[in-house]
């Protein structure tokens, strides 16, 4: 018994028909040059012309592409602008640097250009109690540490960013500030992060107010700022 290959028949748009219905059990076949151009340019004109049924409009798909629109404008202002901002941030942070500062000691510095009310660097440090945080305090004097990074939250809450902390902790007092801090509310935890309050130039120093109780022992302000107010307390 013989078998033989099955002839292979052409269509009026070049591709070949397969008689035994399926291309692999035929075998390998060459499609010659014309038969190919002549498939390209009909599957070309195809791709450029649409059916006519989809030219007309369809009402029932623009109001449902309408509703869309509508649910997600609604769902992105309901939304925290503060958790979108937050989120944004930690998807891209932005390009800070800290270096030597004119108002006091290292500072940091802007390396790109920041907008009003953007979100600038999130305050990073160890959450501690206040009893844990007046220890400490004692603990870095002895320790000869000149200035310690600590950051209330709320009244039982404290961040210390002395020794475990970002480039946050660097940033300067100012009494006429670029910045502010502000506190969140992130999967139930807060968190600060500093606001810019004005446009912000590339290697212009950050700056907000450290907003310090008034005491009788006064901390001088070195920020030179036209109303600065001579004391950080």
């Amino acid at each position: 018994t013989s078998f033989s290959t099955p002839k292979k028949k052409k269509r009026d748009d070049g591709m070949r028909e397969h008689v035994t219905g399926c291309a692999r059990s035929e075998g390998y076949y060459k499609i010659d040059k014309k038969d190919k151009l002549k498939y390209l340019n009909n599957s070309r004109a195809f791709a450029e012309e649409p059916p006519a049924d989809t030219q007309v409009r369809n009402p029932l798909f623009s109001a449902r592409r309408s509703e869309q629109r509508r649910l997600l404008s609604s769902f992105t202002g309901s939304c925290d602008s503060d958790l979108l901002k937050f989120n944004q941030l930690k998807f891209r942070k932005k390009k800070l640097k800290f270096c030597k500062s004119h108002i006091h000691d290292w500072g940091l510095f802007a390396m790109e250009p920041i907008a009003a009310d953007e979100m600038v660097i999130e305050y990073v440090g160890q959450n501690i109690r206040q009893v844990i945080a007046d220890m400490r305090e004692k603990r870095y004097e002895d320790e000869g540490i000149g200035s310690s990074y600590m950051f209330r939250v709320d009244h039982d809450t404290i961040i210390d960013a002395t020794k475990c902390g970002n480039f946050a902790r660097f940033i300067n007092h100012s009494c006429n500030p670029n910045c502010y801090a502000k506190v969140i509310t992130v999967e139930s935890q807060k968190k600060i992060v500093i606001y810019s309050k004005q446009h912000i130039n590339v290697n212009e120093e950050i700056t907000y107010d450290y907003k310090f109780p008034i005491e009788d022992v006064k901390i001088p302000c070195l920020c030179g700022s036209e109303n600065c107010r001579g004391t950080l307390n």
